[in-house]
């Protein structure tokens, strides 16, 4: 299974052969990146030579300016290859895109970011998540703080679940603004003094990651990298980029779903003689995998070519977005079980794929929008 069905143009073609490529060198690199909980350097360098980092970049600022459709068909692929590292470089792809698209910060200090990506293939992601307030989705002020000295801010605080924190080149803090009884937003260069990391990863799955915390210890920076202020709780706009996270989970279930057709034509015990890919409960598991990757994928690509096709209803498809995630990590973590019943206790095994496949896919459960809010938003849409 891969995700010819859903390439329309030469375009799409392109970028789908280029994150083939790449999903190669992904795979190759994921043990690695697993035993060391950290993402890899090797693949880092692929990506930049391919330009990847790129991609979701405005054309004026040498980027191919992909559509959602494009991103969604080039993380699906990706996480194929390795999971952890679709969904790390998902995180900077998609900030992209919703800075440029939604034109979030002043256009000196979004050009200069985007021209150093441009030239340099550099890493950006958000640093909001924190030991106490968890998921910033949930509302939680973070306890990072800003304090405002002549024209500079003093920034001091911890952040957890840094994707990709070692590697990164631009981190977007939030942090509380005592003097405007906000929360802001800033970019803060990895070689900033006070900027620190601490290596703290060690999940079960997603390690390659490498989400370690961002320690701030009296981190000094301009005025201008505040680069947003949520002065007032507003009803936030649906993001259709944050659909790399159910594309990155459907692509592990694409990997184990191919994985358990390879193993179920290869595998024959001695009592049978033929693979079992011949005996009925196999087959009806592969049928059902089949069944289930269909269901969520048309799902997910129908929501993201409205989405580019009608940018005028985009602020009426948040219900979509939410419950394509919902939609993909579940049925993402049921195939990827399917897939292990076929394996049976070989999937288990470090010498086998199964196993890192089904740690990583769990994560997708942990990923926002969580189950829970989007079952209550739909029923709050129900009854209104």
């Amino acid at each position: 299974m891969t995700s010819h069905t859903f390439i329309q143009t030469k375009k799409q073609q392109d970028l789908y052969n280029k994150a083939t490529k790449l999903s190669e060198v992904a795979k190759r690199n994921s043990k690695e990146m697993d035993e060391k909980a950290q993402f890899s350097l090797d693949t880092l360098q692929a990506l930049k030579k391919e330009k990847y980092l790129s991609l979701s970049l405005p054309e004026k600022y040498g980027g191919q300016q992909i559509s959602l459709y494009e991103f969604l068909l080039l993380q699906e692929k990706l996480a194929e290859g390795d999971g952890p590292t679709a969904l790390s470089v998902g995180w900077h792809l998609g900030v992209m895109m919703e800075l440029s698209e939604g034109k979030l910060w002043e256009e000196e200090i979004f050009s200069y970011v985007a021209k150093d990506i441009e030239q340099n293939q550099s890493l950006v992601n958000r640093a909001a998540t924190e030991p106490a307030t968890g998921s910033p989705t949930r509302g939680g002020i973070p306890e990072t703080t800003a304090k405002k000295e002549n024209d500079h801010y003093i920034i001091n605080g911890r952040k957890t679940f840094t994707t990709m924190a070692s590697v990164l080149d631009y981190f977007i803090v939030t942090a509380y603004i005592h003097e405007k009884e906000a929360v802001g937003s800033f970019l803060i260069a990895k070689n900033t003094a006070g900027v620190a990391i601490n290596k703290t990863w060690d999940t079960l799955g997603m390690r390659g990651t490498g989400s370690d915390d961002l320690i701030l210890k009296n981190v000094k920076v301009k005025e201008m990298n505040l680069v947003e202020v949520n002065s007032k709780p507003k009803r936030p706009e649906p993001k259709g980029w944050l659909l790399h996270i159910p594309a990155c989970y459907l692509g592990i279930a694409i990997a184990a779903r191919n994985e358990a057709v390879e193993f179920a034509k290869n595998f024959q015990p001695n009592s049978l003689k033929t693979p079992i890919s011949e005996v009925d409960h196999i087959r009806q598991k592969v049928g059902e995998m089949d069944l289930k990757l269909m269901q969520a994928r048309y799902f997910m690509y129908a929501v993201a070519e409205k989405w580019d096709k009608h940018p005028e209803n985009r602020s009426e498809l948040g219900s979509e977005l939410a419950a394509v995630k919902v939609v993909a990590t579940n049925t993402a973590n049921e195939v990827v079980d399917l897939a292990m019943r076929i394996a049976g206790g070989r999937g288990l095994s470090k010498e086998m794929p199964f196993e890192k496949l089904y740690r990583d896919v769990r994560a997708g459960l942990h990923n926002p929008p969580m189950d829970d809010m989007v079952i209550q938003m739909l029923a709050g849409k129900a009854f209104n």
